[in-house]
C-alpha cells in the first residue's frame, strides 16, 4: 500500500510509535519521548518551530497519560496550526510488554496499522469546519442535563474516541469530522 502523504509534522509518545506510522504515513514524525518533552526545552523550541512552519498533528495514546501529554503539546504548540487524532479506546497491550497498561488500552504502536491508516485517510479526506459549539452539545443533551455522561460517553464510543475526552477536544474532533447538520443527524440517530 501507498504511504500517505501528510504536510504537518507528526508527533507521537515514543520511538515504538514512529515506528508503527512509519509503513502507512510519509511525514515528519517526531517523538517527545514521553513526559521527557516537559524538560527539554530545545526539543520544545524544534517543535514550535517546525509546527509554526507545517502545522502539527498530535497522535497519543488514548489513557490518561496520553491526554496530559496531549494536552501539554497543544499549550507549547499554541501558536500553530495543530490538529489531534485519536486512536480507539481498544482493550489490550501491546507485544513487547509484559503486562497491560495502568488503564489497559493498546497504545499508538499497539493499535493495528488498518486502524492508524484509516485515521489518517480521514484527516485527509475531510475539511475543517468551525461551526459547532459547546452550545450544541448542549441542545443535544450531551452536556448540562440530566443523563448526559451517559450519553457523550456512547458518543464517543461511537466515534471510536477516548472515554474521557473533554469537550473542548471533543468539539474540536466534531468540527473536524462534521457540518453541524451531519452531526444533529449523527447524533439522532445514535440516541434513536
Amino acid at each position: 500500500m501507498n504511504k500517505i502523504p501528510i504536510k504537518q509534522i507528526v508527533i507521537v509518545e515514543g520511538k515504538y510509535d514512529k515506528i508503527a506510522l512509519e509503513n502507512i504515513i510519509d511525514a515528519t514524525i517526531i517523538t517527545c519521548d514521553g513526559f521527557g518533552i516537559f524538560k527539554n526545552e530545545e526539543q520544545k523550541n524544534a517543535l514550535r518551530s517546525m509546527a509554526k512552519e507545517n502545522g502539527a498533528i498530535i497522535l497519543t495514546d488514548s489513557d490518561s497519560a496520553g491526554g496530559l501529554l496531549r494536552s501539554y503539546l497543544q499549550t507549547i504548540l499554541q501558536n500553530a496550526e495543530v490538529y489531534t487524532l485519536y486512536i480507539p479506546a481498544i482493550p489490550g497491550k501491546e507485544k513487547r510488554k509484559t503486562s497491560f497498561s495502568k488503564e489497559g488500552y493498546l497504545g499508538v504502536e499497539g493499535t493495528d496499522s488498518a486502524v492508524l491508516r484509516k485515521l489518517f485517510e480521514e484527516f485527509r479526506a475531510q475539511p475543517i469546519a468551525t461551526a459547532i459549539k459547546a452550545n450544541d452539545l448542549f441542545e443535544l443533551e450531551l452536556t448540562g442535563t440530566l443523563g448526559a455522561g451517559e450519553r457523550k460517553a456512547l458518543l464517543l464510543k461511537a466515534l471510536n474516541l477516548p472515554p474521557h475526552l473533554s469537550n473542548k477536544a471533543l468539539l474540536k474532533e466534531l468540527n473536524r469530522r462534521f457540518d453541524p447538520k451531519g452531526f444533529y443527524q449523527f447524533v439522532a440517530a445514535l440516541l434513536a
